[in-house]
Formats: C-alpha cells, structure tokens, sequence
C-alpha cells in the first residue's frame, strides 16, 4: 500500500493548519484529488517563499494528485493585505499578464502539464467581468463584516496604517475563486502558505453555503529561520527562481551560508531527499555541517535552475572558498577595454556587479573594509579600477567573506 501523501508532508515539515484533518488525510488516501495554490503576479518571477508552493506541488502531483496553478490576474490588480504594512502599488493589466507570462514558465519547471495532469487558469477570466452588484446580491451576503474583522491580515492592519476598502474585498474574490475552481473542476481543497488560513477558510465556508458541499484548506509553515525571522532576503533583496534575477551562483550561495540550525528543515522542506538522509545530514555537527549545506545548496539549485547551473555554482564556490577549480564559473558582468582603460570608480562598478544595492552602501561597505579588488583590501571611497587592476582579462570583486564578481573585459 503506497504512503498517504498526508503523512509525508507531515513528516517533512509542511503542515501548520488543516480545516478537518482526518477528513482530508482520508481523501488524499483513498482517492485522487484536485486542489490548487494561487500566485499573485505582482512581480516578474517568483522568489524562494513561492518555491515552498511549487514544492508542496510537487509533491502532491507525484502522489496521483492534480494542481491547479491560479495565477491571479484578477486579484493582482486589488492587492492581497495580507503581511504587508502598505497597500500595494496598483498595476496594470499589461504589467500583470507579463508577470503572469513568467510565472507560467517558472511553474512548468516543477509541474506536470502534459496529458490535462495539471492546469494553469487565470482568476482574471472571471474576477474582471464581474457585475459588481450582481456579485454583492450572490456572493458578499454570505459575508460577517464583524467577523471579518477578526482576521489577523485584516487586524493588523487596522491597527496600523489602515485598510483600504479595496483590499477590504480581497477576501472575498480569493473565495470567489475557489467556487468558481469548484464549480468548474471539481477542486475541494485549496492549499497555502499559513498567512493566508483566513483567506482560504472563507472559501471553504462560501462553498459549504453556496454548493451545499465538502471542501477543505490546508496551509503550510512559512519559510521562517529558527529564529522566526523571514527566509529568501539579502541585503541586495529577495532570493529570486529567475536566474537573471538572482544568478544560480548566488542562490547556490545563500543556501551554503544557511545557518546551522535551519539546515535540517531546509533540507526536509527544499528537497526530495528521503527524510533518512534528511535526519542523518541534520545531525552533523561543527565542521561536518558543511557537508549537509554543499548537499542543499546543490539540491535546491539543481531543482530551480538544473544540473549544468547547479554543478557550475558549485564549482565556482570551491574555486573560492576550498581552491579546488578554477574560478570561471564564478558570476559577473562585461565590461569594455576602453570603459576600464579609462577608470571606473569603484564604488560604481559595486553597484553593476549587483554587490550592493547602492553607491551610498558600496561607500559603507568600502568604509568597513568588506571590500577587495584581486583579493587586497581597497579602504579608498574614490578608487578608480583601471588597467592596472586587470589580471588575466578580468577584476576580481569581493564584498564581505561570501559574495564575488567576476569583471570580464572585453
């Protein structure tokens, strides 16, 4: 008898909330269900939070299970409150369906779409052709503004900045959804990440009331380091799955300099290593844990961006830190002969190579002397790179102890 899919993401960490637990343990058992996770495009890529999803996804179609990818077209252009202090900048419908466009591609990476196994559908075919009363009279009486207001997205924001009334409403478009993914496909669960267990429990309430039928919910942990602090940001920003975003060689980097304590989960969480593997890797100590941190770093970025990337990350990391390769796989930018023969300050060139966010924090950066032009310590604000800098056609940046880029002139 094969393993209920249910127990294995319990064992590996996934589950924080369920609407009926022995209920949707006994269906996903005993019977291929159809359940969907949304993805607001609100940016030109996903980043390591939604990579948690694809995961889960994942996860769930190898067990006989189909997904539903909801990109939210519709949604996107009222703003999900949840977790943030601000409302969101409003986008336009261009902005959207090409954000949408890369989503779709990056999904396709980790979910099976041939043979109807899996489907991508966009909340924007109904949510922007809604009769606003019509949807008020059908949909918004099954709706307690007081209880509403007991939703921790919604709370926390009230006691804050404020909410507007248009993300007041995002609640109940994000239901609409699942009705309509009911209606349409027969879905009867809706999975997410555990900020969004109010968002989905209403949905789960509308189709009881409306259909008169049996859906659940079921969120998971959000990508938290031990000390509860948010994973998949830099000091340059988010981890991003686009490889023009966030090159393979940093995101292989960011996994290698996890912190002891989070490597266990990340490993349970991020890849498919059996959880015998898991265990015996999270129970290395001192010195030793290095091994379990080259084993994720190469496995989660294997599985974003493929074996050739995740091999070049790798070696491009021992080039640097153990001086067992050469470094040609390390990342960087082109710059022309003429550009450097007639300087380039430093502090500019930092910026370029995605080293810092700014010049003001290249200046920092310089000041602190985390900064080193072919491996010397440049404490100079107004070093100007030129030709004496260059070795063997290129300049070799570095800020702090983990982050490099190669300059390649040409």
């Amino acid at each position: 008898m094969s393993v209920n899919i249910f127990d294995v993401l319990k064992e590996r960490g996934f589950i924080q909330q369920v609407t009926h637990e022995e209920a949707v343990r006994e269906l996903l058992g005993k019977t291929n269900v159809t359940f969907y996770i949304g993805f607001d495009p609100t940016a030109d890529s996903l980043h390591v939070g939604h990579f948690l999803q694809l995961m889960v996804m994942s996860h769930m179609q190898k067990a006989g299970h189909k997904p539903i990818a909801l990109v939210g077209g519709g949604t996107a252009m009222v703003g999900d409150p949840t977790g943030k202090t601000d409302m969101r900048k409003m986008m336009t419908r261009e902005e959207i369906a090409a954000n949408a466009e890369c989503f779709k591609k990056q999904i396709a990476r980790f979910i099976d779409f041939s043979n109807d196994k899996a489907i991508m559908v966009d909340n924007g075919d109904w949510l922007l052709e809604l009769n606003y009363v019509k949807f008020l009279r059908d949909i918004g009486v099954y709706f307690s503004v007081n209880r509403m207001l007991t939703a921790e997205s919604v709370k926390s924001r009230l006691e804050g900045k404020g909410l507007s009334f248009i993300e007041f409403n995002y609640m109940l478009m994000q239901s609409y959804d699942f009705l309509e993914l009911y209606r349409k496909y027969k879905c009867n669960i809706q999975l997410g990440g555990d900020d969004q267990w109010s968002n989905i429990i209403y949905g789960v309430d509308l189709i009881r009331r409306v259909e008169g039928a049996d859906s659940y919910g079921m969120t998971f942990t959000l990508l938290t380091t031990s000390e509860g602090k948010k994973m998949g940001k830099t000091e340059n920003g988010a981890i991003w799955l686009d490889p023009a975003k966030t090159s393979p060689y940093d995101f292989y980097q960011y996994w290698r300099n996890v912190q002891d304590n989070d490597v266990e989960k990340c490993l349970a969480l991020l890849t498919f290593l059996p959880m015998e593997e898991v265990r015996r890797l999270g129970a290395l100590k001192d010195a030793q844990i290095n091994e379990a941190k080259r084993v994720l770093a190469f496995e989660v970025t294997r599985l974003v961006h493929g074996d050739e990337e995740a091999i070049k990350a790798q070696k491009a990391a021992e080039s640097l830190f153990g001086g067992k390769a050469d470094s040609d796989n390390i990342p960087g930018i082109d710059v022309a002969a003429t550009e450097i023969s007639a300087g380039v300050k430093l502090v500019d060139m930092l910026v370029r190579a995605g080293l810092t966010p700014s010049k003001s924090e290249a200046r920092r950066a310089i000041q602190q002397g985390g900064v080193y032009v072919n491996e010397e310590k440049v404490t100079d604000f107004d070093y100007t790179l030129g030709e004496k800098d260059v070795k063997d056609g290129s300049i070799l940046l570095q800020r702090g102890k983990k982050s490099f880029s190669r300059i390649k002139i040409g």
